[in-house]
């Protein structure tokens, strides 16, 4: 018993571990898509920044007095809606991400990318930040902000976490405009908001994504225990071909699309003439996968 419950405090230190690097890898390449790519070419972007920027050119109010004054806000929300992981994550992540301005911003001092190509720095700088978000979002971490929002949001409706953000963000840069007057500048801030929306949902959905198999094999017992030590369930299932009128052992399994290569090389291993079929699901939900999604009905 004593050895089952280390080996389980063994394995959930090792996956708070991952999370916290993916989070550092997500906030270097948030940093670079921004400090590289984004400020250089005078390219506005949306989120508590943003908001920070305009009431700054719009009253002088100093920009960190207002991202610090929101920010405080969002998180005070994210630790009674979303917990103490979340938050310490997102925490973490801020300070993981100024760190590495800094940085960043000494290692490339002098350097000039794209300087007159504006809108491929801004494709560039916005697949940077869309990656490094969905690379933290996926680790269940954030860079603040509106991304607390839409991690909100998408606690309660079934809507993704890149739209939410770009419903913001297309507020807080149309609003620049009044200040700036250089639509220009909110054109590329619109190229970058959509860019970096698309690919963080690509990277959040691609880590979600599940497959379904259905295996018969006469050495299920032995493939269904090796599935088991993935963390994936195996229902077997009784059933009779019709053809033959033998007896056959399906087992039903739903795992994470990143471990069907695993999956596969373990009924190769065990039994190469197994009959496998695969496909992909729109959505799993329950322990170990998504949680359900459904609107509150209203009472009076």
């Amino acid at each position: 018993m004593k050895s089952t419950l280390s080996i389980t405090s063994n394995q959930m230190m090792f996956r708070e571990m991952r999370d916290y690097l993916m989070i550092a890898l997500g906030m270097i390449l948030y940093g670079i898509g921004w400090t590289v790519f984004l400020l250089p070419n005078d390219i506005t972007t949306g989120g508590v920044p943003g908001i920070a920027s305009i009431v700054y050119f719009a009253t002088g109010l100093p920009v960190q007095y207002v991202y610090f004054a929101v920010n405080a806000f969002l998180l005070m929300l994210s630790l009674k809606i979303l917990g103490w992981k979340f938050s310490v994550k997102t925490i973490y992540a801020v300070f993981v991400l100024t760190f590495f301005l800094s940085v960043i911003q000494k290692v490339t001092e002098g350097l000039t990318l794209l300087q007159d190509q504006p809108f491929m720095a801004c494709v560039l700088g916005a697949s940077f930040c869309g990656s490094g978000i969905g690379i933290a979002f996926s680790a269940n971490g954030s860079t603040g902000g509106t991304d607390i929002i839409a991690a909100i949001i998408n606690k309660y409706r079934d809507i993704t976490l890149g739209r939410v953000i770009m419903i913001c963000d297309m507020i807080i840069i149309t609003s620049s405009y009044f200040v700036l007057k250089d639509w220009e500048k909110v054109v590329y801030g619109f190229v970058t908001l959509y860019v970096s929306s698309f690919v963080l949902d690509q990277i959040v959905n691609s880590a979600r994504q599940s497959v379904q198999f259905f295996i018969i094999s006469k050495k299920y017992q032995e493939i269904g225990k090796r599935i088991n030590d993935l963390h994936r369930g195996v229902t077997v299932i009784d059933a009779t071909g019709l053809y033959t009128g033998q007896e056959q052992k399906i087992m039903f399994v739903l795992a994470k699309k990143r471990q069907s290569t695993t999956i596969f090389r373990i009924i190769n291993d065990i039994d190469p003439n197994a009959f496998v079929s695969q496909s992909a699901v729109i959505g799993v939900y329950g322990e170990g996968f998504d949680h359900f999604k459904v609107k509150k009905k209203l009472t009076n």
